[in-house]
């Protein structure tokens, strides 16, 4: 018989980390990895999308990879050890989005102004991933507060924010459009 996706174990409201603790649904731990899970969704969407160039689409493929891990990480606490091997995000994850923002950058002319998150449908989702990066960067530092997370953690999504502002920005370049610079509104 195949497994089935429901176990009933949550009905009451609580959910288990890996390693066995069982916490409620609402738990800063679940909250934090929840919200990365929900940024990997909406790069899932980024990669779907027709628009999206294959080289970025790859890229954005080891990052959901990458954000995989980091949902993994999150979900087992350092303390007790878990009894068990678990991937961690390392320095070397902070590393490698760096030299794909290095390397992007070099192909971007540089910002003189404040840009819109608007230009492709792949461009305005990376920015959308960014702003889900940024409050899953918000979670994890007010989780850091409260008990131990890799040390890693923080760094990783605070680079992640970059990377997708620059790969919001490659994404409009792929399909030959400038970034949308911000310019004052003004009244009638």
């Amino acid at each position: 018989m195949a497994l089935r996706i429901y176990t009933k174990t949550g009905d009451q409201g609580t959910t288990g980390l890996f390693g066995g603790q069982r916490v409620p649904k609402y738990d800063l731990r679940i909250e934090t990895y929840g919200t990365v899970d929900e940024l990997n969704s909406v790069l899932g969407i980024v990669i779907a999308h027709e628009q999206t160039a294959e080289d970025v689409r790859a890229v954005l493929l080891e990052l959901s990879s990458l954000l995989f891990t980091l949902g993994s990480d999150l979900a087992t606490p350092l303390e007790p050890p878990p009894r068990y091997e678990i991937p961690r995000i390392t320095a070397l994850d902070v590393a490698w989005l760096e030299q794909w923002i290095d390397r992007w950058e070099e192909e971007l002319p540089a910002l003189k102004n404040f840009i819109l998150p608007t230009g492709t449908m792949p461009c305005a989702l990376l920015h959308h991933a960014r702003t889900v990066c940024r409050r899953a960067e918000r979670r994890a530092v007010e989780l850091a507060e409260r008990e131990q997370i890799g040390e890693a953690v923080v760094p990783f999504l605070n680079r992640c924010s970059d990377f997708l502002f620059v790969a919001a920005r490659i994404a409009n370049a792929r399909a030959g459009r400038d970034d949308v610079v911000w310019t004052r509104a003004t009244s009638s």
